[in-house]
């Protein structure tokens, strides 16, 4: 498994998903909410106004490859070992 596709594949994927629940806050009453968990998980965003969801797009771009970083080498390594069996 490369890390530069799966890196672009999955902060994507994060994008989106982050987009899709910013829309769903903004036609859902305010208990179905998650503003709360993404101000925690990204430093400088609060609910809502444009700069803050442009913050929320790179922090979630940047969660992709953090994720991609550590999850890519692992599989790798216990790929190897499975197909040397």
């Amino acid at each position: 498994m490369r890390i530069v596709p799966v890196g672009h594949a999955l902060s994507i994927f994060f994008v989106i998903t982050f987009a899709i629940c910013i829309g769903w806050g903004l036609v859902t009453p305010p208990a179905m909410h998650m503003h709360e968990a993404w101000e925690m998980m990204m430093p400088g965003f609060h609910w809502v106004s444009f700069p803050a969801f442009l913050i929320g797009l790179v922090w979630a771009y940047v969660y992709g490859w953090y994720t991609t970083i550590v999850f890519v080498p692992l599989y790798n390594l216990f790929n190897k070992r499975g197909a040397a069996e």
